[in-house]
Order: structure tokens, then C-alpha cells, then sequence
């Protein structure tokens, strides 16, 4: 093969590698001789209903087929999920957040900017959680758009649902479920809501993330641990 049409091949390949990176909001990096995929989860996480296209999104219908393939390589020795997060649909951030759980690829989590709402069960469900001091994370009751029907099943359904990501954030952080429900139902702190926002300390002091630090950190931490595996 000529070289100029080599030069050509690698700088289209070049190309479709960023395309991909920007579209789905994800990398693979080396560190210490061995890969790790970075996945950023960003914006408002959708679910089964398209958001408007102004709205910046992450898919769960892109990030689970991810997940799979990074469980499934031979050569990503560990995952960094970062999180700038408002939150967004239930089902969809505790489907994500059940997968991350359960992998035996070594996880880490790094809180940017902000973890609210189901960016809190995502953050904690990583083997290792990290956020930055400048970040929040806006712990609050499930809340629903739409038209609701007065009835008790109604009510019923809110608090299964709750129950469900309570049972999940205890059982992957160092927070009980009664403190966790006591930031939930907190009044006064947030204006026309109940709730509790956390900053990076706060967090770390309640138990519901692990560790102070950035990136560096988080990168860290996944080849100390990729290396005793």
C-alpha cells in the first residue's frame, strides 16, 4: 500500500475515533501500560421519551450496550464514569447504575459539577467514589411530570420507587438508609422542595461518596487496582 494512502487511512480512522468519542461521550486511555475507558454521563439522563433536542442528554440506550462491551473486553483493565448530572429518568439512571454494580471490571466514579437526583445512585454504585470539592450533589424525593392520577396506588408506586434507590444507595455507600432519607425530606434548604444539597465535603462526611479528589485520583485508584487483579 503507497504511504500517502496509508497517511490517508490513519487520518480517516483518526477522524471516525473522535466522531465517535464526541458522540458518545466516551474514551479509552492508556496509564501504566494498561487501558481504561472514561464514560461521561452529562446533562439529563433519558429514558423511554425523547427530550428536546436544546436539552444536552445522556442515552441509556447508548451507555448499556457500552457497558456490556467494557465487562466483555480483554483489553479495558478498568472504567472511570464522570458525572455532571441533573438528574433525569428514574428507571433509566437506576438501570445504569444496577449494571455498574455488578461488574467485575474494576469502577471508579468522579463527581463533577454536580450529581443530582439519580446522579446520586450512579455515583455511588462504582467501586470507588470520588468528587471534586467544587461539586454538589442535590439529594431529594422521586418526583414526576405529567398528569398523575389521585389515587393511593399512586402513592404506592412513588414509594416503592423511592425504596428501590434508598435500598440501592445503602447497600453501595457508607450512608444508612435513615440518614439518607433524612436528606431526602429535609425542609428549608431548598427553595419550594424538600431535599438536601451536599457539596464535595458534605458528601464525603455523610458517607454517601467515598473520597475527595479529581482525576488523577480516580486514575489512580483504577490502576492500583487493575494491577492486583
Amino acid at each position: 500500500m503507497p504511504d500517502n494512502e496509508k497517511e490517508n487511512n490513519n487520518e480517516n480512522e483518526q477522524q471516525q475515533s473522535s466522531e465517535s468519542s464526541f458522540e458518545t461521550g466516551s474514551i479509552t486511555v492508556e496509564k501504566g501500560g494498561r487501558f481504561f475507558h472514561c464514560l461521561t454521563i452529562i446533562g439529563q439522563i433519558e429514558g423511554h421519551y425523547i427530550l428536546p433536542s436544546q436539552n444536552k442528554t445522556t442515552k441509556y440506550e447508548h451507555v448499556i450496550p457500552q457497558l456490556v462491551a467494557i465487562e466483555e473486553s480483554r483489553e479495558i483493565a478498568g472504567l472511570l464514569i464522570i458525572l455532571n448530572t441533573v438528574g433525569g429518568d428514574v428507571e433509566a439512571g437506576l438501570a445504569i447504575a444496577e449494571l455498574l454494580s455488578t461488574m467485575r471490571t474494576p469502577t471508579a466514579s468522579l463527581v463533577l459539577g454536580g450529581g443530582h437526583s439519580i446522579g446520586v445512585p450512579l455515583a455511588v454504585s462504582c467501586e470507588r467514589s470520588f468528587i471534586v470539592p467544587s461539586a454538589t450533589m442535590t439529594v431529594h424525593p422521586v418526583r414526576m411530570n405529567g398528569t398523575l392520577l389521585g389515587v393511593p396506588q399512586t402513592l404506592s408506586y412513588f414509594e416503592k420507587m423511592q425504596d428501590r434507590i434508598v435500598n440501592f444507595v445503602e447497600s453501595n455507600s457508607n450512608i444508612s438508609a435513615d440518614d439518607f432519607r433524612r436528606l431526602m425530606m429535609k425542609t428549608g434548604e431548598l427553595v419550594m422542595d424538600v431535599g438536601t444539597v451536599l457539596e464535595g465535603q458534605e458528601a464525603v462526611d455523610c458517607g454517601l461518596i467515598d473520597c475527595l479528589g479529581g482525576l488523577s485520583d480516580a486514575l489512580d485508584y483504577l490502576e492500583r487496582t487493575a494491577g492486583s487483579k
